[in-house]
């Protein structure tokens, strides 16, 4: 009966977006339900290497037609037009389905790890069905791997009062990171882009420092909503951010930021792709890592600026390969203050990451290109014009209250992990202090999810 009503929250919560994309969802769930029982059963290595195949084909060829079908057609006709050649080819009305970059990866790293014997097949269809579609996290994430959420799924769930108002807790900050900080960004941020053209190098600078927070604070934040909602329910997901902004270096912000995304390429793609270039040494951990970079781009959308974005993360970590620190794990510190070293290599990290991002928040790759090159300009040093004035100075004090929190906080899984303060009194002003923030500071404005889109 539990897994019954999770299933069906899960797919009114979708149906919500678009009913239509429902039985696209219910549809995929049923053929990988059969195709995990099929490949476990399979006596050959033939039949289950055909099953898998329809699997895989199954779910990326319904992302590639969904996600890039028009891409790949504008990139053949605009490629064909440079030699004068022109093609009458059309393009179709596609609708992205809500979700399906990520309920596609669950049910390809299902049948991957039954392939490989890393876990049995599910008999209990509502188990598998919920496992695709698990609210609140169908939409975007996280990415759980079977082995963490189908065991949840198999047993009977009882109510845990200190994790129901922890994730209650998780919650709250997730809304403040979203509602506060993030939509407040867009505001900025949206205009700064909009009209970038008639703006100075320093608000080109500043709309580029505020997008790298919105698009931390939108995802986190719906993450942290994700998890809190997850956590009520009795069910513990996987965890998505951990303080990416205290980096040290680009590996480590990829092993902190969309923890579940990163960590599935690293296992179904990286790994298999280190195997078979062993034999090139650090050349071959080179092309691993920016092949599975570049496809972490291509995952996020049909535009030649997600794939720079991911080509460029991947050409990042060539010093590290060189240097052999690549597997280094650097801990900031366990004081309150970080020496200057590791503040340093903080501040770069951030600083190349925000550049980074420009192509992320880019139309498209000539857009990106005039930004950069408006960015570095002699306006860097005059004062920064703002064309949305609402609510500057508290949006950037409560980007302030965000990452204090989290510094202080870096070793909890949430900012609001707070029962080592054993006065209740003081946490209830806390929690009451943030609800009210949000209350007052409220984007005018909402903005959908970022990674709704994806």
């Amino acid at each position: 009966m539990q897994n019954l009503l999770l299933l069906a929250g899960g797919y009114v919560f979708y149906a919500w977006w678009d009913w239509r994309f429902l039985p696209l969802l219910i549809a995929s769930s049923s053929l990988n339900y059969f195709l995990g029982i099929g490949i476990y059963k399979a006596r050959q290595t033939k039949q289950r290497s055909l099953l898998l195949w329809i699997g895989l084909l199954q779910g990326l060829g319904t992302l590639l037609f969904f996600k890039y079908f028009n891409f790949f057609v504008k990139s053949t006709i605009s490629a064909f037009a440079t030699f004068n050649i022109r093609l009458d080819t059309y393009t179709l009305n596609i609708i992205l389905p809500l979700g399906i970059s990520f309920y596609t990866f669950r049910t390809i790293s299902y049948l991957l790890d039954i392939k490989h014997g890393k876990i049995k097949p599910t008999t209990d269809w509502v188990v598998f069905f919920c496992y695709v579609s698990v609210f609140p996290c169908v939409i975007s994430g996280p990415i759980d791997r079977p082995k963490t959420l189908i065991p949840q799924l198999t047993r009977r769930r009882v109510f845990d009062y200190a994790q129901a108002t922890d994730g209650m807790r998780q919650i709250l900050w997730g809304v403040f990171k979203k509602m506060v900080i993030a939509d407040n960004c867009a505001v900025f941020t949206d205009n700064i882009f909009e009209h970038y053209k008639t703006l100075p190098a320093s608000s080109l600078l500043f709309g580029a420092f505020l997008y790298t927070i919105q698009v931390y604070a939108d995802f986190s934040g719906y993450s942290d909503i994700a998890i809190g909602l997850s956590n009520i329910i009795g069910i513990k997901v996987t965890r998505n951010f951990n303080t990416p902004f205290f980096a040290q270096n680009i590996a480590d912000f990829w092993r902190r930021w969309h923890i579940s995304l990163t960590g599935w390429l690293t296992d179904y793609v990286f790994a298999p792709l280190t195997i078979y270039f062993r034999d090139l040494g650090k050349t071959g951990l080179i092309l691993a890592i920016v092949i599975n970079f570049t496809a972490i781009g291509i995952w996020h959308g049909p535009n030649w600026t997600f794939f720079l974005f991911g080509f460029l993360n991947g050409c990042y970590y060539i010093p590290l390969i060189l240097r052999g620190t690549l597997y280094k794990k650097k801990k900031i510190t366990d004081q309150l203050q970080p020496a200057l070293p590791a503040l340093l290599g903080v501040a770069g990290t951030f600083t190349l990451v925000m550049f980074t991002f420009i192509l992320f928040r880019a139309d498209s790759l000539a857009q990106a290109f005039d930004y950069y090159q408006r960015l570095f300009s002699r306006s860097m040093f005059t004062a920064p014009v703002i064309i949305e004035k609402v609510n500057t100075a508290a949006t950037l004090v409560c980007i302030v209250i965000m990452l204090a929190a989290e510094w202080l906080q870096r070793d909890k899984q949430h900012a609001l992990q707070i029962d080592f303060i054993k006065k209740s009194p003081v946490r209830v002003i806390i929690y009451y202090g943030l609800i009210l923030i949000i209350i007052t500071f409220t984007a005018t404005r909402n903005s959908d999810f970022i990674y709704f889109k994806f």
